[in-house]
């Protein structure tokens, strides 16, 4: 049971904390250049878009006759494909997430955190629909963003490793997987299993600390999971550093066959860096490319 006096602490810790995460996915989205006409196509819809010039099998009746009269050549005007995109998003909420090799880094949650946020800020803007996994269908307009990082900042497994979720993605939508990956990785071909069942399209962004990537660690070392199941001591941790690294490559080379098995891609980034180069490549691989 939660009590009033309970439940009020931790509403105003949680309200606390929302408003310097929407800041610094705002920062972050406006950093990335959309271009005039942001994620617009061209296809079936009410809004022209632009004029272009006549190709040899277009039908006439797509020629407007009072562009072309201007001039010598014939153009066809295009309207906007107004069929919203539909992503999900799941961001691992597990105790290996709360990980960071240094005090003054991110964590690996927090920065995943707000990469899913700064992505939703500019699909919303461009008016994809945005959703996180076990919230409920995917929603549009500026407004959802508030609704999406209380559900972010709210949540919490408890457990070591998180286990993705491809509930509430849409049929033929997107769905982009925000994790370290270090646990089983079974849940995570289930997940992009049932997300590739409904014709959606998966990406996998992989956040990592540098000393998950670097393993500097020597000597007389104690490892233990950030929830405090799992537990190793050894007195020669130099030793571990190559078998590590080459479970860490084979890791990140069967993630890679994964989601491109299912038509997606695969992205490692680290707290280390800025955030900005993995929110472009998602942005990017979102559309269709890397």
């Amino acid at each position: 049971m939660i009590y009033p006096a309970s439940l009020k602490e931790r509403a105003e810790t949680l309200g606390a904390a929302l408003p310097p995460l929407l800041a610094e996915a705002e920062r972050l989205a406006s950093a990335v250049m959309l271009g005039e006409h942001g994620r617009r196509r061209a296809g079936m819809g009410d809004e022209f878009w632009q004029y272009r010039p006549a190709h040899q099998g277009d039908p006439v009746r797509l020629i407007d006759w009072r562009r072309s009269a201007r001039s010598d050549a014939q153009f066809v005007r295009e309207r906007e494909w107004q069929a919203a995109q539909s992503v999900t998003l799941w961001v691992d909420p597990a105790r290996s997430m709360t990980f960071s090799g240094d005090k003054s880094r991110a964590s690996k949650g927090d920065r995943a955190q707000v990469l899913a946020l700064a992505l939703a800020v500019l699909l919303l803007r461009a008016g994809e629909r945005v959703g996180l996994a076990g919230a409920g269908l995917p929603r549009s307009g500026r407004a959802h963003l508030w609704t999406l990082a209380t559900q972010l900042a709210a949540a919490d497994t408890g457990a070591d490793f998180g286990i993705p979720s491809a509930d509430d993605v849409a049929s033929h939508g997107r769905v982009v997987f925000l994790s370290d990956f270090l646990g089983d990785l079974a849940p995570v071909e289930a997940a992009l299993a049932r997300a590739a069942s409904k014709g959606a399209r998966a990406i996998l962004i992989q956040c990592l600390d540098p000393a998950e990537e670097e393993f500097p660690f020597d000597g007389r070392t104690i490892f233990e999971s950030m929830g405090g199941t799992m537990r190793h001591e050894t007195l020669r941790a130099g030793d571990l550093r190559g078998r590590y690294l080459e479970r860490l490559a084979a890791r990140k080379a069967r993630l890679q066959v994964l989601a491109g098995a299912v038509g997606g891609h695969f992205h490692t980034h680290h707290t280390g860096g800025t955030a900005l180069p993995a929110l472009l490549w998602a942005y990017r691989a979102l559309e269709g490319g890397r």
